[in-house]
């Protein structure tokens, strides 16, 4: 089963690429306090349609390139972004 996440747009500057970052939040394991914790995707954007800002849904798939393993699913124009 394929994951699939959810994140917005940091970066579109590539060609047919965008940088997804997930934010979670979770509990320490030690000291128990409540974290945010980020990580960024590389993601499969054919004809660079989202912008940065937009919210946006991402499911895994096989390797496109070396960093570059999800693929753009939907995504929520952000009304600032033009």
């Amino acid at each position: 089963m394929a994951k699939i996440l959810s994140g917005t747009v940091v970066s579109s500057k590539m060609k047919d690429t965008i940088i997804v970052v997930v934010e979670h939040y979770e509990r320490h394991l030690k000291y128990g306090k409540f974290i945010n914790k980020r990580k960024k995707f590389k993601v499969h954007d054919v004809g660079n349609t989202a912008k940065v800002g937009d919210k946006v849904q991402i499911i895994e798939t096989r390797p496109i390139s070396k960093e570059k393993h999800f693929k753009l699913v939907w995504f929520n124009r952000n009304q600032s972004s033009k």
